[in-house]
């Protein structure tokens, strides 16, 4: 959905945040945005890298079971 914007759907969307939320609030919420994408991106390379000792553990185990 996000892919089928293009520019001028863009230039609206801002257009219309900066009528809504003022121009004073918009820096707020874009670094409270990049905050989150920041964490939820930590969050999810933690589990990633959690979640590799256990692969390598299985594929050891299925290994020894051939």
């Amino acid at each position: 959905m996000i892919q089928n914007i293009g520019i001028p759907g863009l230039i609206l969307l801002l257009v219309i945040a900066l009528i809504i939320f003022g121009p004073s609030k918009l820096p707020e919420i874009g670094r409270a945005f990049g905050t989150t994408l920041k964490e939820f991106k930590k969050s999810t390379r933690e589990l990633v890298s959690d979640d590799e000792p256990n692969k390598d553990k299985a594929e050891a185990e299925k290994e020894k079971a051939v």
